[in-house]
């Protein structure tokens, strides 16, 4: 009796593991975990009977339910083909544009049913892309594209009508938010660079030529208000240099009057002036003062109103 009892209790840890085993066993078959970065889609018998977010979720097994399993996260997105391509503007004008969108799965029961895989939801959203995306940018002529003055050039505008016209199409279709749109690359195609470099310069030069005449008309007006003041001062001048001339002229008729009735007097006074000016202070000279005017008036003889002055007194 006692063999049989001990036997029996050898047996409780096995029987233990077993069930452990079986109920992990039943929890695989009967439940899966989905994670935070993941949207579950239940189907039962093939039709769509629930989203899972993130946690533990019992199901039954397959083939039952189905679980599939989408990333929630938000992906940056430039398309599985035609990355970089070329496209017409308004103005018929080839330009080389690639293009990017933020993109993430906001309904995952509309891309399970209409879609089925991320690969074919990316294949649909390459698709939509380069469609909006040349619609768009064939409603802007190039010069709005490519522009040496920033204030003309509209791609932020471009990239929000690209999204404004992606966005509510690839959420109603799709089932995928797109939350933004970008110009990844702009480039001009090998064959019209040089046509375009050609046309900017010629713009430049316009520009420049527009300066240079605008500078020509404002120094012109310039040297014109010069000459203007020039004139006017030299006028001016010519006016006052009149007045002063005519008053000088009026005041030497006054004493030239004077001088006709005193000759001798002014004879003597005209000397006296020479004399003034050809000899500085403190000069000594040694001539004959007899023969030689203006210099004869420093003769005592010879001076006006003198009388019985000796030849010492004129040395």
């Amino acid at each position: 009796m006692t063999e049989k009892h001990t036997n029996s209790g050898k047996h409780w840890p096995t029987v233990i593991l077993g069930a452990i085993v079986a109920i992990i066993f039943l929890l695989t078959i009967f439940s899966f975990q989905v994670n935070t970065t993941e949207h579950a889609v239940v189907t039962t018998f093939g039709k769509i009977t629930g989203t899972k977010d993130a946690g533990l979720h019992f199901r039954w097994p397959y083939p039952i339910q189905k679980i599939t399993r989408y990333d929630n996260r938000k992906r940056c997105f430039e398309g599985l083909t035609g990355k970089i391509e070329e496209t017409y503007t308004a103005d018929g004008k080839s330009v080389v544009v690639g293009a990017y969108i933020i993109y993430k799965i906001a309904d995952p029961e509309i891309v399970l049913q209409r879609l089925g895989t991320e690969i074919k939801a990316e294949e649909r959203l390459t698709s939509l892309m380069r469609t909006v995306k040349n619609a768009v940018l064939g409603k802007y002529e190039f010069k709005e594209l490519v522009n040496t003055d920033a204030s003309k050039i509209k791609l932020d505008e471009i990239e929000r009508k690209i999204l404004e016209g992606l966005a509510p199409q690839a959420k109603t279709e799709y089932g995928i938010e797109v939350s933004w749109v970008g110009i990844k690359f702009l480039g001009i195609p090998e064959k019209i660079s040089e046509k375009v470099f050609e046309r900017m310069i010629a713009e430049r030069n316009v520009l420049a030529e527009n300066y240079r005449s605008e500078g020509k008309k404002i120094a012109k007006k310039i040297r014109d208000e010069a000459d203007n003041k020039r004139k006017q001062m030299l006028a001016d001048a010519e006016a006052e240099a009149r007045i002063i001339r005519a008053d000088g002229d009026a005041k030497a008729a006054a004493f030239y009057s004077v001088f006709k009735e005193e000759p001798a007097l002014a004879e003597f006074l005209r000397k006296l002036e020479s004399l003034r000016k050809i000899m500085p202070e403190k000069t000594t000279l040694i001539l004959n003062t007899e023969d030689y005017p203006p210099f004869d008036i420093l003769n005592a003889k010879r001076m006006p109103g003198t009388k019985g002055v000796s030849e010492k007194s004129g040395d």
